[in-house]
């Protein structure tokens, strides 16, 4: 039996211009019609039309697909799973990576209410950091730009960074602060992230954890973090370096934008000598 290129498109699910792209690749001839140009497909057509199909939702593409219908020995399409198999793993590591990653940054959203300036004394994460931003001034520079790409590439993984100097926390300029990316050291050896300079490894450290908001544009400033200063001061510490910390969602709460900020303020007990 014969079918025109309709019925073909209707029995496999598949478009007619798919058929006329497998058509000029040739997986199938169908007979034409010299009278009227049509196009009649039989069984073998169909069969051949079925197996490109089964390659294709494998996750072949379209001219692969054609092509292999015209494999000459089972080794060579043997080779070509196996490459699809490595392709297909690499996938699904990247995949389980954006799961953790979108759970982690879940896990953060969910921390903010219990956490929105209250403080709790913890260990900083450990983080590869670089910094692109000083106040509200980007530098420019040789090797800058190809830095910039490298960690916008490692996004969603890499965060938002932040630090405030410890100057600025303790009463000086309040925007003495620098914005950036960070990498945590798992995903720097999963993606294989190259680190160099002016890269820089921040190790973990004992500090005051807290989250803190920044209403409007441009508003950030250390200020923002006085009720934690003022939280260590009455556990008996006192600032050890500058604040570190993530940016992690900028919400629109009654027609303003408002910056939800994680922080860690690295501390120290107060040296009681002389007292």
């Amino acid at each position: 039996m014969r079918y025109k290129i309709g019925d073909v498109a209707r029995i496999l699910g598949i478009s007619t211009d798919l058929l006329r792209y497998y058509e000029k690749k040739g997986v199938v001839t169908p007979y034409k019609d010299a009278h009227n140009d049509y196009r009649y497909y039989d069984s073998g057509d169909l069969k051949f039309l079925r197996d490109c199909r089964w390659f294709k939702n494998i996750g072949v593409s379209i001219k692969q697909s054609a092509d292999m219908m015209r494999i000459p020995s089972a080794d060579d399409l043997k080779d070509i799973f196996i490459y699809k198999e490595d392709e297909l793993r690499s996938t699904i590591q990247r995949c389980q990576m954006l799961l953790r990653r979108s759970e982690e940054y879940r896990a953060q959203l969910d921390a903010i209410p219990s956490l929105l300036e209250k403080c709790e004394i913890t260990e900083s994460p450990a983080v590869v950091r670089f910094i692109n931003r000083v106040g509200n001034e980007y530098p420019t520079g040789e090797g800058l730009e190809r830095f910039a790409r490298q960690w916008l590439r490692a996004m969603p993984f890499s965060h938002r960074y932040f630090e405030i100097s410890q100057a600025a926390l303790e009463g000086g300029d309040e925007m003495d602060f620098r914005w950036g990316f960070a990498l945590e050291p798992d995903y720097v050896k999963e993606l294989d992230f190259p680190v160099e300079p002016p890269m820089e490894t921040m190790p973990s450290c004992r500090s005051v954890h807290t989250f803190f908001r920044s209403r409007g544009k441009n508003n950030f400033s250390a200020r923002h973090l006085d009720y934690a200063l003022d939280w260590a001061k009455a556990q008996g510490l006192e600032i050890a370096g500058p604040a570190q910390g993530t940016l992690a969602a900028s919400i629109l709460e009654e027609d303003e934008l408002c910056g939800y900020f994680e922080c860690w303020i690295p501390i120290r007990e107060k040296d009681k000598g002389g007292l």
